[in-house]
């Protein structure tokens, strides 16, 4: 699951450019500081304009959220290789521009605001159609794999915690967090509705 750029393109309409803007934005601040004039200044518009293209602070943050919360982003890959792929989505070094499925949700989810927007948006976006898809993983087990992958990235990415840094190189902590994932889901049932898989590369033998 490579990670996401998020760059403006000439085709980009005003307000696509201001979305774009604000996912960029909300992956690297929290919601509590991000305010609708940095991103109006990131885009080179008025304050005004963001606001009657998104009516709120909290309108554009869910459009933001919805932009990157999509099952055909977080559910790629063999069923039987997800847990592999959603470790590396999680653990994935990245560089400017680029965006990661948990980055705002692991800048705000201590924000009552931007909690609302996730309740609803990760529920439609990942807990839903993984158990959708994968039949033999409840609601309840996707749940569990959202929140322990949301925890890794706020352990990793806002409080900093040396032992989760090195994540993308490190073959130890990527086969940790693919096993935890693996045991939520309880993948020995079989589960074979994805695609493509994307396996942890290793040394040979």
């Amino acid at each position: 699951m490579p990670n996401r750029m998020i760059r403006p393109v000439p085709e980009d309409t005003t307000r696509e450019r201001i979305l774009k803007a604000a996912i960029l934005r909300f992956s690297t601040h929290s919601y509590e500081e991000t305010g609708l004039r940095d991103i109006a200044a990131d885009v080179g518009v008025d304050m005004a304009y963001v606001h009657r293209s998104f009516g709120s602070k909290e309108k554009l943050f869910r459009e933001a959220v919805k932009a990157i919360v999509r099952p055909e982003v977080w559910l790629v890959g063999e069923a039987s290789e997800l847990h592999v792929t959603l470790a590396k989505e999680v653990l994935a070094e990245k560089g400017a521009n680029e965006i990661r499925s948990f980055d705002v949700l692991a800048r705000s989810f201590s924000s009552p605001e931007a909690s609302r927007v996730f309740r609803e948006l990760i529920d439609e976006g990942l807990v839903k159609p993984m158990a959708s898809k994968c039949p033999v993983v409840s609601e309840q087990r996707a749940s569990m794999v959202a929140a322990f992958l949301a925890g890794v990235s706020i352990l990793r990415d806002v409080i900093g915690t040396p032992a989760l840094q090195s994540g993308g190189n490190d073959r130890e902590l990527m086969a940790l967090v693919s096993q935890v994932v693996e045991f939520i889901m309880n993948e020995d049932k079989g589960c074979q509705t994805m695609t493509t898989a994307v396996p942890i590369s290793r040394e040979p033998q």
